[in-house]
């Protein structure tokens, strides 16, 4: 199966996915039979280049770390914007991987319906159309026959949703539990060793896993997007961002930390859904959890995610919810999802 992809974005994830693509590249074709291959960037900053041939992933790679953009790399086509690199490439497959807005979902969102009106499947990792308008993208990926995956937009590469729609989806999932930010638990993690809250975010900053603007992460905002979508994928439900109730971390104090320490218990930012009086509700909040649930231990910047089951009771998830490679690995699993 040929897979000719079209990136709009070329910063960590769409980088990660070129590291796979020139390292498992050969793997993917022998075992999967899928010839994927990038023809065509589109990045705000770095440049836009197509090439219906294919371009060499590692010579992508070396190009952006010598020139730090690809705007001299050799190319037959160059400058276009998004919409001219999704009309005119030749792709198959649209990789959106531009910034997250969680307000109105753009600019990912027009690129979205751009390609699947053209009959494009789509892989993104990008929460904001995912949270905000995934029944109206899966309604035109029905309708002109493209396919949608996103699978990167919960728990990275993580396999969180494929858990829920495919593997659990005869076992009756009643109740989802996570940590679903792991910038959050990495700076709980800190204040438990005796950092404050100030001195631990800075240190998650440092080491990349908080933006310069925390917000997002802090205030419970990220994780929100993803109950969301965990609540329309896996749930079936119609929720948007307005219906979670959310509360970040900021309120909690060194005191509140080493009062539950005392009780052998552990402040943890879980993302919920659960049905209550008869009606699916989401949340974000700081809860307190005792040493025998199961997400008590996911410690650092890991992500975990409980599915509590008619038939199986509960079963957990564990992994990397961020990074280039494991967030670039999220795109690999649409795409090979697509021939299905």
């Amino acid at each position: 199966m040929e897979y000719n992809l079209a990136l709009i974005g070329f910063g960590n994830v769409g980088q990660g996915l070129a590291e796979i693509l020139a390292s498992k590249g050969p793997l993917l074709r022998e075992k999967f039979d899928a010839n994927i291959r990038i023809v065509a960037i589109c990045d705000l900053y770095k440049g836009s280049i197509a090439d219906p041939d294919g371009f060499d992933p590692q010579a992508l790679l070396d190009h952006i770390n010598d020139k730090g953009d690809l705007k001299e790399f050799p190319a037959p086509d160059k400058d276009w914007d998004a919409g001219a690199t999704i009309e005119m490439s030749g792709a198959n497959v649209l990789v959106e991987l531009s910034f997250t807005d969680l307000k109105t979902g753009e600019p990912a969102l027009g690129h979205m319906i751009q390609a699947l009106e053209s009959g494009m499947n789509v892989s993104t990792t990008n929460k904001g159309p995912a949270a905000l308008h995934f029944p109206k993208l899966l309604e035109l990926s029905k309708t002109y026959g493209g396919k949608i995956g996103v699978e990167g937009t919960v728990m990275s590469g993580t396999p969180a949703l494929a858990l829920g729609m495919k593997s659990l989806a005869a076992a009756g999932v009643t109740r989802i539990q996570g940590i679903l930010n792991g910038t959050s638990n990495y700076i709980l993690g800190e204040m438990e060793n005796g950092a404050d809250y100030a001195d631990a975010l800075q240190d998650a900053q440092a080491k990349g896993y908080a933006e310069a603007d925390p917000a997002g992460d802090v205030d419970g905002h990220d994780a929100a997007a993803k109950v969301v979508i965990l609540a329309n994928l896996v749930m079936g439900q119609s929720m948007t961002m307005e219906d979670v109730s959310c509360e970040g971390i900021s309120g909690i104090s060194a005191a509140q930390i080493q009062s539950a320490q005392a009780e052998t218990q552990r402040w943890k930012l879980i993302g919920t859904l659960e049905t209550v009086d008869g009606r699916m509700q989401g949340s974000v909040k700081p809860v307190k959890l005792d040493a025998t649930h199961p997400l008590y231990g996911i410690s650092g910047a890991t992500n975990a995610i409980t599915y509590s089951t008619d038939l199986l009771g509960d079963i957990t998830l564990i992994g990397p919810g961020a990074g280039r490679i494991e967030t670039g690995y999220a795109i690999i699993g649409d795409i090979l999802s697509f021939s299905h």
